[in-house]
């Protein structure tokens, strides 16, 4: 095994063994102590977890739920093993993370000596406030997802499973990590504004990219909530608009912060104080006054009205109540909190324009440490030249490469020219001066140098770099269709989600259940979700499975120029119309037999041993609703790539290369069904044996048409004088 990893990772794994000896060595005295943090850390969840925290969540999953949603809810274990070793599971993590902390302090002599150890003594206020920092932003995330975010979520989940005619019968195994997983990521993404600030003032990350690049933000915030959420528009937005703020308010934090480390060399943030002392204790007075207004003129009673009309049962107690004081030390409580958010409101504003006011000149004025990230195309263009004097050719190339990917073409554009124009004058006129079009051939040399690398100068059909050329060049050709390609899809993938969202999917499933033969009846075959998001999550993969199969054509259409240019295919692109009609006609036909024959017999003939043995049928959403995919549409799919076969020879497609490439075909097929069936290696192969059985049927046709590959379809290609 060790002669299959090269020197460098040899030595990687060795160092890391070393360390981690050296660690446990240096806290071997300690170990005990570090054992008891973590038996207690498990022991303490374990029993809390059987004592309050399933109550808990339980609660708070059928909170938002009404009566009747409520009561069809249930909550199972599948093995006697489920409950213990889920509690034994969570307990043996929250150990681990429990004991870590105090291990990496033990063993804290050795990773000194190996320099991962901080240098620099680090004051013991900073450590405790950015600790009670990042667990009050933790405490935050886990408020909103409790509070409101699961049980509107569960109540919207289990609702849509029961209007769809199946029982949320959630595993408690599932049903716990997801909830945990989510917990997870509200406490970690309410992290944010320390990670950015943190990030900033350690120059790691330039507070100037967290502010350039905020769509990127947007986009991973979306694509992050759509991982971990349900992939309904309501609950996204509900992840994705608090979020959104927790990093407009990140990135104010790290603005003030990165101002502060850059101010303090001239003022301090003392001397900022002093200066405006009376506006701040002016401000704190008068916040202290309004909190007092509030509570003695009727704001608590006007809060708790709100609360009422929202539907939470959580009410704003009396000033003093809580704690079991007297009015008027609850009232004096209320207004001392009030003067001290108001007091540190103001010191923070004043602070800070102090701060920012004192950035050095140097800092502003001096031409070259202007930022050209950050202006716009007239900005670049009338950037002086001192701007551009550190500033290379593929720096230059590289800054226009992201403002095309920004959408900012003009930007590109100015960016290369004042480069050319600063450039030519620092070589006093020599070499001709690019024109307006050397955007393209910069581009061109970049993309030629990467793949250059990539395939070490060559690019023959056969090899990796091959690929890559004919895949480039393909791409390429679809980008001025691609809003017409998306548009397709996401109108498809939309109309048919929400034909299966409002209702679709239970009519689908009584229809077919309609169809079962006598001796089983609809009552016998009970549908349950094991997960809280098991229905949508088969929605959204049937859904994308359509509307793939309804955009292929449109792709096939616009890519058959370039397809036809790297002598894939030939002939015209109009034939792709009569393809998608013989492979309708395919598919419909193998759906229809599937549908009325295949379907209900290997369905009823499963059901009907276990209702003769009086056992209750319970099949998960997936298992049984792919079950009735493969049986009807599957038979459609599979008489269809024959047909495709046959329809690509004669567009110019080789025998020979789909006898010899039945190796790819065979890891795109398992890779699509990895992504599209449920998340198991039986259905994986269940999927891929079936259609390479297919694929062998369709090669051996072609063998037959093609007398061996001696001819082909294709009509011959016309060679041009």
């Amino acid at each position: 095994m060790s002669s299959a990893l090269d020197e460098e990772t040899r030595q990687t794994l060795d160092a890391g063994r070393e360390t981690a000896g050296a660690m446990l060595r240096s806290a071997q005295k300690d170990l005990q102590k570090v054992f008891i943090v973590f038996l207690v850390g498990f022991i303490g969840s374990f029993y809390a977890l059987r004592l309050y925290v399933w109550g808990f969540l339980e609660g708070i999953t059928r909170a938002k739920m009404n009566a009747a949603t409520a009561s069809e809810l249930q909550i199972i274990a599948q093995t006697p093993f489920d409950v213990i070793l889920l509690q034994a599971k969570i307990g043996l993590v929250v150990g681990i993370l429990l004991g870590l902390p105090p291990f990496l302090y033990f063993s804290r002599d050795a990773l000194k000596e190996r320099g991962l150890w901080p240098s620099a003594p680090v004051p013991r206020w900073q450590l405790v406030l950015g600790g009670l920092l990042a667990t009050g932003l933790f405490l935050a995330g886990l408020t909103y997802g409790y509070l409101v975010f699961f049980p509107v979520m569960f109540a919207f989940l289990a609702n849509n499973a029961i209007s769809a005619g199946f029982t949320p019968t959630y595993s408690i195994v599932l049903w716990a990590q997801f909830i945990f997983l989510l917990t997870l990521s509200f406490g970690f993404a309410a992290q944010l504004p320390l990670a950015m600030s943190g990030l900033a003032y350690a120059d790691i990350v330039p507070y100037e990219t967290f502010r350039d690049r905020w769509r990127y933000a947007v986009v991973g915030v979306f694509a992050f909530g759509a991982l971990f959420t349900p992939p309904d528009p309501f609950t996204q937005i509900m992840w994705a608009i608090p979020m959104l703020i927790l990093y407009g308010f990140s990135l104010y934090l790290t603005k003030v912060v990165v101002t502060a480390k850059r101010g303090s060399q001239q003022i301090s943030v003392g001397t900022a104080a002093r200066r405006h002392w009376n506006v701040i204790l002016g401000l704190a007075l008068v916040g202290g006054l309004l909190a007092y207004a509030f509570v003695t003129w009727g704001g608590l009673p006007a809060a708790n009205d709100l609360l009422a009309r929202l539907g939470s049962d959580r009410r704003l107690a009396r000033p003093g109540a809580t704690l079991g004081l007297s009015r008027t030390v609850g009232l004096a409580l209320w207004a001392g909190i009030g003067t001290l958010a108001a007091g540190a409101v103001a010191f923070m504003y004043y602070v800070y324009a102090e701060l920012e006011a004192a950035m050095t000149p140097r800092d502003i004025g001096d031409p070259s440490a202007i930022d050209l990230e950050t202006l716009d195309a007239e900005g670049v263009r009338a950037a002086p030249p001192e701007a551009f004097a550190d500033l290379s050719e593929d720096d230059a190339v590289a800054m226009a490469n992201e403002a095309i990917d920004e959408g900012e073409k003009e930007r590109a554009r100015a960016i290369l020219d004042r480069f050319d124009e600063v450039d030519a004058e620092r070589e006093e006129g020599e070499g001709p001066e690019e024109s307006a079009d050397g955007l393209a051939d910069r581009a061109s040399r970049a993309s030629g140098t990467f793949l250059d690398e990539f395939t070490e100068g060559e690019a023959d059909e056969d090899d990796v770099g091959g690929y890559y050329a004919d895949i480039t060049f393909i791409l390429d050709s679809l980008t001025s269709r691609a809003f017409r390609i998306a548009a397709v899809f996401g109108i498809v993938l939309a109309s048919t989600f929400g034909w299966l969202y409002t209702g679709g999917i239970g009519r689908v499933f009584e229809q077919f259940l309609s169809q079962l033969p006598s001796q089983v009846t609809p009552e016998d075959i009970n549908v349950v979700a094991l997960h809280p998001m098991e229905a949508l999550i088969f929605e959204v993969k049937f859904s994308t499975l359509i509307a793939v199969i309804v955009t292929l054509p449109v792709v096939m259409y616009y890519a058959w120029p370039a397809l036809r240019e790297r002598d894939f295919v030939r002939g015209n692109r109009n034939v792709i119309f009569g393809w998608a009609a013989a492979l309708v006609v395919g598919l419909f036909g193998g759906f229809a037999l599937g549908y009325t024959t295949v379907a209900p017999t290997v369905i009823s003939y499963l059901v009907a041993d276990g209702v003769r043995a009086n056992m209750i049928i319970a099949y998960r959403i997936t298992n049984f609703f792919w079950l009735i995919f493969f049986t009807t549409a599957g038979i459609g799919l599979l008489a269809d790539v024959p047909v495709l076969m046959l329809l690509l020879n004669t567009a110019g497609v080789s025998y020979q290369s789909m006898r010899e490439r039945w190796r790819e075909v065979t890891v795109g097929i398992m890779a699509f069904a990895a992504v599209a069936t449920p998340a198991d290696v039986m259905t994986m192969f269940m999927v891929t044996i079936p259609l390479m059985v297919a694929y062998g049927v369709g090669v051996a046709v072609l063998f037959v048409v093609t007398l061996g590959g001696r001819r082909n379809l294709a009509p011959e290609p016309t060679t041009k004088a």
